[in-house]
């Protein structure tokens, strides 16, 4: 009936409000799952309900500081956030999104920017995910006592690097000792990526903290969202002020549905084994990572819209 539906002033659109609650329990439950903030998940299925993809973009922003900070919260009582790794990659993520903004302001003047960020998009998703399912896949298989124990004695390629780095930096957290300037460069190049793709950085930043800094998923999970929280409150303010995208009545049912999931996300979190997170994590990247391929191949439905009125 017309009042489960809620009108929304900046997307000019009436949504039933238990879907906007759905869609938020949903993206909630993955951040406080994975550590993800969700944007590249829930944009698309906004713009599929009829909301403007620069409204979309700009809400979903401003929900994911709902649902990261619920879910960091959760994730700090549980002691999986490495607040000295955060910090670092936060300064990192700052200076990357703002040299990542001026990127996207030449691709805007060229005309080339919806199409530089969705094959951004294909691309770094095809990557993360086929990694992360063949890794994870591969560590769930039994396998001997001493390879167990070679693989967890192993330091990464960042690791080996960062021995020849100054200031090198023990975190008690993570349980790792490595040169600041590793996290602060891999915080600017996704910093970088977060401004062209539009998004938090989460299903960038926790692969890279994973297999790079080789950190333990569970502290991974929890300073991810830290990360993301920070970028998406810079994100929210800018798009509020400059752009007057942020509808703030779509951003508060998706607000109310996300913190709930993200509360129901860290508790799952903290009970399955890291590499089944790692897969199911995988699997949903390789799959928006189709979508958005197959809206790259296929041509377009509605050429007629195009058209002015005679």
């Amino acid at each position: 009936m017309s009042y489960f539906y809620v009108y929304l002033p900046i997307a000019g659109a009436s949504v039933h409000i238990f879907l906007l609650l759905g869609l938020g329990l949903i993206v909630g439950f993955l951040s406080g799952l994975f550590g993800v903030g969700g944007g590249f998940l829930l944009t698309p299925l906004l713009m599929m309900i009829g909301i403007p993809p620069t409204v979309a973009a700009a809400s979903d922003a401003n929900q994911i500081v709902a649902a990261s900070s619920s879910g960091m919260f959760a994730h700090w009582r549980l002691g999986n956030v490495d607040l000295k790794m955060g910090v670092i990659l936060v300064i990192g993520g700052i200076i990357g999104g703002t040299t990542g903004v001026q990127i996207i302001r030449v691709l805007k003047a060229a005309g080339n920017a919806d199409f530089v960020t969705k094959v951004t998009y294909v691309i770094m998703l095809s990557i993360i995910g086929i990694y992360m399912l063949q890794e994870s896949l591969r560590n769930l298989k039994p396998r001997p006592l001493h390879d167990s124990i070679a693989k967890r004695d192993s330091k990464s390629w960042f690791a080996r690097c960062s021995e020849s780095l100054p200031l090198a930096t023990h975190f008690e957290k993570s349980g790792i000792t490595i040169s600041i300037f590793i996290p602060l460069i891999l915080g600017v190049l996704v910093g970088i990526l977060s401004a062209v793709m539009g998004v938090g950085g989460g299903f960038i930043m926790v692969p890279v903290m994973v297999y790079m800094l080789r950190m333990p998923m569970h502290v991974v999970v929890g300073t991810s969202l830290f990360q993301v929280l920070c970028t998406c409150i810079n994100v929210t303010f800018m798009q509020a002020y400059y752009n007057h995208t942020v509808d703030f009545i779509l951003a508060l049912f998706l607000l109310v549905g996300s913190t709930a999931g993200a509360q129901i996300g860290a508790k799952i979190s903290n009970r399955l084994k890291a590499d089944h997170l790692k897969v199911i994590l995988a699997v949903i990247v390789l799959l928006v990572m189709l979508k958005i391929a197959l809206e790259l191949l296929l041509p377009p439905g509605t050429l007629l819209s195009y058209q002015g009125e005679s």
